[in-house]
């Protein structure tokens, strides 16, 4: 596994032993939470636009890439999984895991808010989370 590859495993250890963002304040939870049910409202919604707003600049980058096409089209064409209510958060810093209905997904905090790193993660027991969605 290359460097870029692993930073979605090193943000799943360093957030492992975080729970429900114990040591964040109620803000910067509230604010991820937000911030990846707005992510999953707008592809349940088909507003891919509006899902695309909320990826990090890397994961947009890396979907493009591999989907040889915009962002607006290649999560509509990858169709990824859509998810429910919120279950639980934690917040380390600016990183984020949040697990919600029928997904999972790690958010980064940048200058504009929190932004979707990875989504459609999958637990693989002790290895790293499988994502669909993810940046290089």
């Amino acid at each position: 596994m290359d460097a870029i590859a692993a930073a979605p495993v090193a943000l799943a250890l360093a957030l492992a032993g975080v729970l429900c963002g114990c040591g964040a304040p109620a803000s910067r939870v509230e604010g991820a939470t937000q911030a990846a049910l707005t992510f999953e409202r707008a592809l349940t919604g088909g507003d891919y636009l509006r899902a695309c707003a909320q990826l990090a600049p890397q994961t947009r980058q890396q979907l493009e890439e591999e989907e040889h096409e915009q962002c607006v089209s290649a999560l509509r064409d990858q169709k990824p999984p859509t998810a429910g209510e919120a279950r639980e958060a934690e917040v380390y810093g600016r990183q984020a895991l949040l697990r919600i209905q029928g997904d999972t997904l790690f958010l980064s905090q940048f200058g504009d808010g929190w932004k979707v790193v990875a989504a459609g993660c999958v637990p693989q027991g002790e290895k790293p989370y499988r994502c669909s969605l993810k940046s290089g």
